[in-house]
């Protein structure tokens, strides 16, 4: 059991490995009955739909992060559309992946609840502990993978900041200052601080640049969007981490006690048997004793007597 336990909380876990060697347990009758079989087998088909999801949510963030990598090249406004379409699509799956995770645990959790009223399934037992333990490796690992999101939020935000600069500087020759650069990130208005340069140098030269910040400020807003709604979704799933961690560790934390319990109890009957079988002893001996006594007074006096 230390051993499963261990296992769910490595990150990649295979649990369609772990499944199969849970099963070989129950068939052996390490676990139980045809009736905790069930149990399990419904219980990690259930896991390995919301790991599928997670891989696919994995895949998703992968490929986000190479168009965003793939962003820092471009120079022209109708690649960078292009770009921010395949992105817009893969934020798309991204949200139904992220969607259909949360529903699934949530089922798990409630199943978890209702699972505890089966026979041999009571809260604390060893198939109780599995599914806990389990459910809360793959919410951990959820919470892994959201953090993740978050900081590619926050590093296309920065690239993005950083662009802007650069552009900036190569239309107009001169850095622009702190002010001038968050008004463009925040209102996308690039054209109303270019002003001077289309004037110097015709519109026409100025309008590529202008048009490709539009599409890339467009594009870091609306990623930036969505991987907060994204945050939002999993936000109460990420707190109860910590609150499934600390029943798991109550429900161990008795386990321990029990066991401890268990431990002085059988000491105590052993030495009960110790005290016991040397009270055996003692009276055995004062019996002797008293044996002796008799047969040391009885026989002078019966000799006495005959005489």
């Amino acid at each position: 059991m230390n051993d499963l336990l261990c296992k769910a909380h490595i990150k990649g876990t295979n649990y369609v490995n772990l499944r199969q060697e849970n099963m070989r347990d129950v068939e052996m009758g390490d676990i139980g009955d045809a009736n905790e079989d069930r149990n399990l087998r419904a219980f990690f088909e259930d896991v390995e739909v919301i790991q599928s999801d997670m891989e696919k949510a994995k895949h998703l963030l992968l490929e986000i992060q190479a168009a965003n990598e793939e962003g820092k090249t471009i120079h022209k406004a109708h690649a960078m559309k292009i770009l921010r379409g395949r992105m817009d699509a893969d934020m798309i799956e991204l949200m139904k992946r992220a969607k259909s995770i949360k529903a699934n645990l949530e089922d798990l959790d409630k199943s978890n609840l209702v699972n505890r009223s089966c026979l041999r399934c009571e809260l604390g037992t060893p198939v109780d502990r599995t599914r806990m333990s389990i459910t809360n490796a793959l919410r951990q690992k959820l919470k892994d993978l959201m953090g993740e999101f978050q900081i590619l939020r926050h590093r296309i935000m920065t690239e993005y900041k950083e662009t802007v600069e650069r552009r900036f500087y190569t239309v107009t020759g001169h850095h622009p200052n702190e002010d001038t650069v968050e008004q463009i990130i925040t209102t996308g208005e690039s054209e109303n601080f270019l002003q001077t340069v289309i004037h110097e140098q015709g519109r026409g030269q100025v309008m590529d640049t202008i048009r490709e910040l539009q599409e890339r400020h467009d594009t870091a807003k609306e990623i930036e969007q969505n991987l907060l709604d994204l945050h939002q979704i999993f936000l109460d799933m990420s707190v109860m981490v910590e609150g499934q961690g600390e029943k798991l560790n109550d429900i161990q934390h008795n386990v321990n006690e029990a066991n401890a319990h268990i431990d002085g109890g059988t000491q105590q009957l052993k030495d009960a048997k110790y005290y016991q079988r040397n009270s055996f002893k003692y009276v055995g001996l004062a019996i002797l004793i008293l044996l002796i006594l008799i047969i040391i007074l009885v026989i002078p006096i019966s000799i006495a007597l005959r005489k």
